[in-house]
């Protein structure tokens, strides 16, 4: 599993497996947010199992597909809405991590300066440079 911190209580990764779900909630996380379309992966991914997997393990989960390409303001907005109502570690995650790091920055865009979003997400291993443009305004 290939989690990467952007804050104290998010941290977001590629593809986790299902028996990651167990292994998140030894390490303190809380909730799941799946950012990856079911359409993307086979069944044994998909979020009804996903979510199955998690709720055994303690977690809430939320399923909350982008489509490549398609991110649009109510994706950032649900996004920033889960993750205000979080008590505890988050994992987001999509195919690379990329998705879920793009909501979560531009959910960011006006409550923290965009040079410390941007920092954030470089630290994760993720360009967001394309974005700053949004950040910024």
């Amino acid at each position: 599993m290939d989690l990467r911190q952007l804050t104290p209580d998010l941290s977001v990764a590629p593809q986790i497996e299902p028996e990651d779900m167990r292994r998140l909630a030894e390490a303190g996380f809380t909730a799941v947010i799946a950012n990856r379309p079911d359409s993307e992966v086979g069944p044994s991914h998909q979020s009804a199992r996903m979510a199955e997997l998690a709720a055994e393990a303690g977690l809430d989960f939320h399923y909350l597909p982008i489509l490549p390409g398609q991110l649009g303001p109510e994706q950032v907005r649900a996004l920033r809405e889960i993750l205000d109502g979080a008590q505890g570690k988050v994992l987001a995650y999509c195919r690379s991590g990329t998705r879920s790091t793009m909501a979560w920055a531009l959910g960011q865009a006006g409550r923290r300066p965009a040079a410390e979003i941007m920092q954030a997400a470089a630290r994760a291993g993720y360009d967001l440079s394309d974005l700053i443009p949004a950040l910024e305004g």
